[in-house]
């Protein structure tokens, strides 16, 4: 018989999935699980009777009724969407309105209470970010700073058994692949990982050739991937900035300028290699996370709504078949081992 085709985890923001009025969590779950998913990751959450909170601010009794929740729905949790490191690097007034924390604050706040939620929600992984330099800025001069701070952030989630995943974003110090390559070179801590996202490159106005080489500069560091795709908006002049408020184009990613279709067929070719390195680190296998903001995204989340991550699901499964990479979604004969048959 032929070998089985590479496989992957897939995954959502669960917060894609919910009405613009609400972030319940049974909401989440539910579409989550009925797109056929076993995992997703916490970001933004809401109880019966409160407001819609980020994750790591969770109490001890609301972490009790996520984790109740996970087992109802049978999913797990990939990571926790956190917002480490979309602060400033530097205490400059700039024509941003991103905050300023001093480190140590910062270490024992936010930090802290990731780690935590890691902990409670029983992940290794923690996705986080390099930084914003201020704006107007080459970001180059500043890697020597983000170096220094997301070394202190590795070793501290080393202690913890975790494993701290740099994004690709817009604005800040690893805003291209080989930015992020040369950060993650000069961190050299092999629980300092890379997120490639498409969308979050070409909402830079690049075009597909460029995030897919991108993606080969960040290919030797990857731990995960996000799937948003974006459609450069020619209306918009681009001067070297991001106003994340005005990004419209988000787009699944078979339409998209994020160049998925080629990034899908250089990893069958090396998700054997990539699956290793995570599993060596104690994670399941390489992640492949919806992250679509169909219906809208800004500088901490997205929507879609239940049917957008459908849609995008449906995008990325049929992209996936064509490049010959297996997934993990349900089927109905998980449904039958599920009942015991």
């Amino acid at each position: 018989m032929p070998d089985a085709p590479p496989a992957v985890l897939l995954s959502a923001f669960a917060d894609e999935a919910t009405r613009p009025t609400s972030k319940a969590v049974p909401e989440q779950l539910a579409a989550v699980a009925a797109v056929g998913l076993n995992w997703y990751s916490p970001r933004w959450v809401q109880f019966p009777g409160g407001e819609p909170k980020h994750c790591v601010e969770c109490t001890d009794d609301e972490f009790a009724q996520l984790r109740s929740l996970q087992d109802d729905f049978g999913v797990g949790v990939t990571s926790i969407g956190s917002r480490v490191g979309k602060v400033k690097l530097k205490d400059e007034a700039d024509r941003s309105h991103n905050k300023f924390v001093p480190w140590k604050e910062y270490l024992d706040g936010e930090v802290a209470l990731t780690v935590r939620a890691a902990h409670e929600l029983g992940t290794k992984l923690i996705r986080g970010f390099s930084f914003y330099h201020p704006a107007g800025t080459a970001p180059e001069p500043h890697i020597p700073q983000a170096v220094d701070q997301l070394g202190e952030l590795a070793d501290l989630c080393a202690k913890e058994d975790l494993i701290y995943g740099l994004e690709i974003e817009p604005n800040l110090v690893g805003e291209t692949g080989p930015l992020l390559a040369t950060i993650a070179e000069q961190v050299n801590r092999p629980n300092l990982v890379l997120i490639w996202d498409g969308g979050n490159i070409a909402a830079q106005n690049k075009d597909a050739a460029t995030c897919f080489a991108e993606y080969e500069a960040m290919r030797p560091y990857l731990g995960w991937i996000h799937i948003k795709d974006y459609k450069i908006d020619p209306s918009l002049t681009w001067d070297g900035y991001v106003d994340e408020e005005r990004l419209k184009n988000f787009v699944p990613a078979d339409v998209g300028d994020g160049g998925h279709a080629a990034v899908f067929k250089d990893l069958a070719a090396h998700l054997p290699e990539l699956s290793h390195r995570v599993e060596t680190l104690g994670v399941p296998g390489f992640y492949l996370e919806l992250e679509p903001h169909l219906r809208g995204g800004g500088q901490f989340g997205g929507f879609s709504g239940p049917d957008g991550l459908g849609i995008a699901c449906r995008a990325l499964c049929g992209m996936l078949a064509d490049a010959g990479i297996g997934t993990d979604r349900r089927d109905f004969a998980a449904l039958r081992a599920d009942r015991g048959f």
